[in-house]
């Protein structure tokens, strides 16, 4: 049995719009970083860096459920796309954040 194209097409536009707005949420927390270093804590690029970084969570989120319902008829090489976002971006970014928060 073979998945569905408008699977494929649903788990790869999860997977490129998590790792577009992970791409796009390291440039807020750059400059919050550097902010800090001035000794002046920028909280609206923590904010905007926070909420990329949530939304892309949620298209990885996305991607990964949908590959997860479908996970027997996935070719192996659909499934690994569909949980990087979650393994290599989300969880390291994650502890980034919260490091800067606090």
């Amino acid at each position: 049995m073979t998945a569905p194209p408008a699977l494929l097409g649903r788990i790869r536009v999860g997977v490129i719009g998590a790792l577009v707005l992970f791409a796009i949420a390291i440039v807020p927390i750059v400059l919050a970083t550097l902010a800090m270093v001035g000794d002046r804590p920028n909280h609206l690029s923590l904010s905007i860096a926070a909420a990329l970084w949530a939304v892309g969570l949620l298209f990885a989120l996305w991607a990964t459920l949908c590959a997860v319902r479908s996970w027997r008829d996935l070719p192996r090489e659909v499934r690994s796309l569909a949980v990087t976002p979650l393994a290599f971006i989300a969880l390291p970014q994650a502890v980034a954040l919260l490091v800067l928060w606090l």
